[in-house]
């Protein structure tokens, strides 16, 4: 085997020197004639008050190679053999991927890195360790596996995300500086503050400049992502970039012969800003087997109509008038199961309320399927209420360090990894579905995991708790395969491409303010694409943010994702219906597009304006919303530059007002408004075309079709 390994694909090139097991570029496509001036020139200088040879970075990079930042692998065996000393044992090398195997024969461990560039140049990464120990041998203490891949010193800024309940994925950026800019979840699930992708980019990279590179971990527990850049830099590179599983105190003790797997982290390099990534991760997501083959279907959910006042007639009378408007999944929330008048009891216990429903829910079911509608149900299947028939008979299966921990939403947590509750869950959804006709589940997730020691292992559980959530919903799918499901933790708060792999959809955010929202599915859509992200419209007067906003601009916010109704339209009027059925169609009309194209971000015009849209792969379409936040301080819009065409074919641009008059902060239209106007790709992404000025919380759809 040649000592020099090239992966190539997708326009990314990740070159690995064998010999020396360290890795010279992850980065843009190189020419296979340049890997010797690569390796030639790969080695640096040999600085004062430093190691006698060159500094370099390896593929698993800990202390004992003279790494002095955070290492891909720390253990111990009760205390000794804390500084693992790595050597490598073998290479299994393909055009595409690549595994690398070590050997601690001291610590008598082993580790293993696979990496895989993907057709569209992600590139994933995953570690496994395993205890070669005899039996009797003290375990294996596993306090570290990261992945950590070197990137070039002209990547100096870092962005990535926090947030808040109904403010998740918000952006924060800075200089990348000296030391660690380290992200570490401890909730037990992402978090409405999670970092969700973090970024590393050349100075001011945006949506459609830039080079850049970025690490994602792909799981729902606890993890770490971050940047680290030493004075003396990782070999000839400026920084390191990595994450993995952040591991909690005695989580994992390998026992002889047992293996420890590492979620994957998805790496992406793009060479023109954000979108080049997302375009990058979004074919990606859209390959894997468990994504959405169909179209995604208009949805009403009850909750914000009903909350938890279920009163079958009301429920019934909802149905039909979302029949009317042309929904096609309608979906029973919150509120319908034994003791649950509102959110303080009866969590756990998934039997129907025959209070409220005397007939059972199959009746419902059977009327929404008869009126050409799938039908969803809400579960929580992870929480307990302290005030139910489910905690009383099995106090030891709540997932808590002792009996007065404190509740969240007045619910604490169920030990998924005791395999007698797994097993009660899986038994009692089963049986629900098959019993009502369930087609979709919204899976709720409301609390964080605090001091989550499991009382049937007495050891910290959030990676139990994670493979055991993964495992209930590979098995629940297993015995429905046509069964939908979404991801929703009180919101947006498990969002990552671990439950993405298992579920089909889902909830950005509580919000549905639309002003909120741009915001939030504009980063969401850094990573996922539109098809997997719920997006409703809600009512006149947001509840969350006590907002109000017009009809047209909630509608048109909700038409970039996967298009829901979260509102009473039991009491909208009937030009309030008139519109939503218009608005249906055209979400009908319009989603072969964007749950396929290419997603788009114009670098803003001023901070309260937004460009996005959704270009189709063959380039014969693209819809674009331009969207009012805010005033600003122009009184004018300049030429805005129109992303993503295909240079050298040729546009008719137009606007859409299908939803009704978008208001205008001005006098008259651009010109060129009233006929259209023609120009290539290259002139609308180069030199642009203005826009209407239009009123604060208003947004105008634009078409672009070929000529």
């Amino acid at each position: 085997m040649s000592e020099t390994v090239h992966l190539t694909s997708g326009g990314v090139s990740v070159v690995i020197d064998t010999a020396a097991a360290r890795v010279l570029h992850w980065g843009a496509a190189l020419d296979p004639l340049d890997l010797d001036a690569l390796v030639s020139s790969s080695t640096g200088a040999v600085t004062f008050s430093s190691f006698d040879v060159p500094r370099t970075f390896p593929l698993l990079a800990v202390e004992a190679d003279g790494w002095s930042g955070a290492p891909a692998l720390a253990w111990h065996r009760a205390g000794l053999h804390s500084a693992p000393l790595l050597r490598t044992s073998g290479w299994e090398v393909s055009a595409t991927s690549l595994r690398a195997e070590f050997a601690d024969a001291e610590a008598e461990a082993t580790a293993v890195l696979d990496l895989a560039l993907d057709v569209d140049g992600v590139l994933t990464a995953q570690l496994s360790v395993t205890s070669t120990a005899a039996d009797d041998a003290v375990p294996l203490d596993l306090l570290a596996a990261r992945i950590l891949l070197p990137i070039p010193a002209h990547a100096t800024e870092i962005l990535d995300h926090t947030g808040r309940w109904t403010g998740e994925r918000r952006p924060q950026r800075g200089a990348l500086r000296h030391g660690v800019h380290l992200r570490q979840l401890r909730r037990g699930r992402g978090g409405h503050d999670a970092p969700y992708l973090t970024a590393v980019g050349t100075d001011g990279f945006g949506f459609r400049r830039g080079e850049l590179w970025t690490a994602h971990v792909a799981w729902s527990g606890d993890v770490e992502v971050g940047v680290e850049r030493l004075p003396e830099g990782a070999g000839v590179h400026g920084a390191v970039l990595g994450g993995g599983e952040l591991l909690l105190p005695g989580e994992i003790r390998l026992g002889a012969g047992e293996t420890y797997v590492s979620p994957r982290v998805f790496l992406t390099y793009g060479g023109s800003g954000l979108d080049s990534v997302s375009s990058r991760l979004h074919r990606t997501v859209r390959s894997f087997p468990g994504h959405p083959a169909t179209p995604r279907p208009l949805v009403l959910n009850t909750w914000e109509a009903v909350y938890f006042d279920h009163d079958p007639a009301k429920i019934i009378e909802l149905a039909e008038a979302a029949a009317t408007v042309g929904v096609e999944r309608f979906v029973l929330d919150d509120g319908w199961f034994r003791g649950r008048p509102d959110d303080r009891s009866g969590l756990g216990d998934w039997f129907i309320d025959d209070a409220k429903w005397p007939d059972g829910l199959r009746p419902l079911a059977d009327h929404v399927h008869s009126l050409g509608m799938q039908f969803g149900l809400w579960f929580e299947p992870e929480m307990v209420n302290p005030v139910s028939e489910l905690a009383a008979q099995h106090p030891d299966w709540v997932l808590q360090a002792s009996a007065d921990s404190a509740t969240w939403r007045h619910q604490k947590v169920l030990d998924l990894a005791n395999p007698a509750a797994a097993a009660h869950l899986l038994e009692r959804i089963d049986a629900l579905v098959s019993e009502i006709g369930v087609d979709f589940i919204k899976w709720d997730h409301n609390r964080d995991l605090h001091a989550a020691v499991s009382p049937h292992t007495r050891r910290a559980s959030v990676h139990a708790q994670t493979a055991a959530f993964y495992a209930l919903l590979d098995a629940l799918r297993g015995r429905h395969p046509a069964l939908e499901i979404e991801s929703c933790a009180s919101g947006g708060a498990r969002v990552d491409l671990g439950v993405v792999q298992r579920t089909q959809r889902v909830w950005a955010s509580d919000s549905n303010d639309p002003v909120e929202r741009q915001l939030i599915q504009r980063w969401t859509g850094t990573l996922l694409p539109p098809e997997l992200v719920g997006s409703h419209v809600g009512p006149p007067i947001a509840e969350t943010t006590h907002r109000s906003a017009s009809l047209p601009f909630r509608m048109t916010t909700a038409l970039f994702g996967h298009a829901g109704i979260e509102w009473d339209i039991t009491r909208c009027t009937d030009a309030e219906r008139a519109t939503l059925a218009r608005w249906a169609a055209l979400y009908r009309e319009l989603r072969p597009l964007l749950h396929s194209g290419v997603t788009v971000r114009a670098d803003e015009v001023d901070d309260q304006t937004l460009l996005h849209g959704v270009v189709a792969v063959d380039g014969s379409r693209a819809v674009y919303a331009w969207v009012r936040l805010g005033t600003s301080v122009d009184g004018f819009t300049p030429r805005t530059r129109i992303p993503g065409l295909p240079a050298t074919q040729r546009y008719r641009l137009r606007m859409r007002e299908d939803l009704g008059n978008v208001a205008r902060h001005q006098v008259a239209d651009p010109a060129w408004i009233d006929s259209g106007v023609e120009g290539s790709g290259a002139f609308f992404e180069s030199v642009g075309v203005p826009l209407p000025l239009l009123d604060p919380g208003a947004a105008l759809l634009i078409e672009a079709v070929r000529v």
